[in-house]
């Protein structure tokens, strides 16, 4: 076998032991399921409960509604005309979907340097920090969800100024990532053996 082509073969083998898995987990409507499948999401969501006080199921609820705990996810493509691709309709990116300016803010702020938004433990961290700020700065209990949520979506200055109100279609998806943390509370205290 010739040189090139023994580099070429063992630069897949070392690039497909690095390769993360980015998927979601199977069962989103389980969450007892989603720790057994992804232990590590187990793990990041518990740091992030002893550090900030955020409860598993509010974070699990908010990365659901933003990342389905997809590692990559990314918003849509805008298009002009309906055809021509013109980038993307924000910046938000990875578990948390996060923006550019506020993941900085965040590494800044935390000396996380070198946290990415493709990371579940950073970005569980990146939401206890956020939450913890809407806490401080809103009066945001942690154990609120909904709003926790609208908080997270507006902005802590959007939140103060009450621009949510106006969005019914907002206040419908903060609804549901209300529901959806009482259901996985309901699902985790079921399956208690594993925490």
């Amino acid at each position: 076998m010739s040189r090139v082509l023994f580099a070429l073969l063992v630069m897949v083998v070392v690039a497909s032991c690095g390769s993360k898995d980015t998927r979601a987990p199977r069962n989103l409507d389980n969450a007892c399921a989603i720790l057994k499948e992804k232990p590590h999401f187990k793990s990041a969501f518990t740091k992030t409960r002893r550090k900030w006080g955020v409860p598993v199921h509010v974070q699990m609820a908010v990365l659901y509604q933003e990342s389905k705990f997809i590692a990559d996810a990314r918003t849509p493509h805008k298009y002009a005309l309906g055809i021509l691709p013109m980038g993307r309709q924000s910046s938000a990116y990875g578990y948390a979907q996060a923006l550019d300016g506020t993941w900085d803010q965040y590494r800044r702020e935390t000396r996380n340097r070198g946290a990415k938004r493709d990371n579940i433990k950073d970005a569980s961290d990146f939401m206890g920090w956020y939450f913890n700020e809407s806490r401080d700065r809103n009066g945001v209990s942690m154990h609120d969800a909904r709003a926790q949520y609208l908080n997270y979506h507006d902005g802590h200055t959007g939140y103060a100024r009450g621009t949510y109100r106006n969005k019914a279609w907002l206040l419908r998806v903060a609804d549901d990532v209300a529901s959806r943390s009482a259901m996985y509370q309901a699902q985790l205290k079921s399956c208690s053996r594993i925490w």
